[in-house]
């Protein structure tokens, strides 16, 4: 056991196990916290877009404008803008097949849209299955790595006739360390997770209660046209 009584001591004094354990946990940390600066900065993104683009969307001006700017963006669409623009497009490309119904060219549109948003939920769900693992399973592994080392500590006091508290106390401490490693990286995941999920959720709704809106607006573009080209074809017979 060293005398030395600092962090880094009872780190570098571990067992090769508990060192592993470490490291693991150290690692998880890392990715963690590059996930959670990441993901929270295009979750920020994500509503700030979909704000923007409703301010756009209900502003009257004329949908098809609104499609083609969005068309000039390329691969640049996201969030909202990516399904409307999937919709639009569906929308537009089915109305152009003569004698196309009103609800089969609804029902082709909304399967476009609702693909156009599980490829969104996607993206929002990016990181959020790791963050869920670490903050679950971190305290457990760090828990592992304070057992074995107990148990080895133990192991080595055995052979000894006579042993104090300031002999099991440094082989305790640098087991101990790893459990506290555990907590260090389950509890930030845990909080991003929540935060993150709650946030998701808030936009999967506001993706949802757009889309049936776009739809109703289409909808009853839908049957305007079929009802203006039965009278068409009514005033011609």
């Amino acid at each position: 056991m060293v005398s030395d009584a600092s962090l880094w001591s009872f780190v570098a004094d571990a067992g090769l196990v508990v060192k592993v354990v470490m490291l693991m946990l150290l690692a998880a940390s890392l990715l963690s916290w590059t996930f959670i600066f990441q993901h929270g900065a295009f979750l920020k993104r994500a509503k700030s877009n979909m704000i923007s683009f409703e301010d756009r969307f209900w502003s009257g001006r004329d949908l098809s404008k609104l499609y083609e700017g969005l068309s000039k963006k390329g691969g640049d669409v996201q969030g909202l803008e990516s399904i409307f623009h999937a919709g639009f497009h569906e929308y537009t490309r089915m109305n152009q097949s003569p004698g196309m119904a009103a609800d089969a060219l609804m029902a082709s549109v909304e399967r476009a849209m609702r693909v156009a948003q599980a490829r969104e939920m996607d993206k929002l769900e990016q990181h959020l299955s790791f963050l869920a693992t670490v903050g679950s399973t971190s305290p457990y592994v760090g828990l592992f790595g304070t057992v074995w080392g107990i148990m080895t500590s133990f192991q080595a006091l055995s052979t000894l006739q006579q042993a104090t508290i300031a002999m099991v106390a440094p082989g305790i401490s640098e087991a101990l360390i790893a459990t506290a490693m555990g907590l260090f990286a389950a509890i930030p995941a845990v909080i991003a997770y929540n935060r993150f999920n709650s946030d998701v959720e808030r936009l999967a709704n506001a993706y949802d209660t757009f889309q049936e809106e776009f739809s109703g607006i289409l909808y009853r573009q839908a049957h305007l046209q079929a009802q203006e080209s039965a009278t068409v074809r009514r005033a011609s017979a």
